[in-house]
């Protein structure tokens, strides 16, 4: 019975890792042939090989994305929302009235005058 857990962990652990080798071998590929596609004939630079492509991959995942798992920065924002929460009125009251003059505030379509946001948000909630 133990040796048929160890033997299914092994083999899931096997399947994910040539599953991320196969992922990352088709991302590597794909790079490279957007590369070949585009860079030649917009910029005039060489094309690259397959090996150049995982190493641009690696580089660009460096430099912009990370390796945290998953995709995009969904866990950035877990959990920022609590903070609303154990605000005083007093305090709320002062964030609204921060943001109210942000252009890119809810209030007025994105257009908000000075001071308007904290009753448009009072009289909306």
């Amino acid at each position: 019975m133990k040796k048929n857990r160890i033997a299914r962990v092994l083999t899931r652990i096997l399947r994910m890792t040539l599953m991320v080798a196969a992922g990352f071998a088709l991302f590597s590929y794909l790079v490279m042939r957007l590369w070949n596609w585009l860079a030649p004939e917009i910029f005039g630079w060489h094309t690259i090989n397959f090996w150049q492509a995982v190493g641009l991959f690696f580089l660009s995942k460096l430099l912009f994305g990370g390796f945290r798992g998953g995709w995009g920065h969904r866990r950035h924002w877990h959990g920022r929302h609590e903070g609303w929460e154990h605000m005083t009125p007093e305090q709320r009251e002062k964030f609204r009235k921060g943001l109210a003059g942000c252009m890119w505030s809810r209030e007025a379509g994105g257009r908000v005058e000075p001071g308007a946001g904290s009753q448009a948000t009072e009289a909306g909630h």
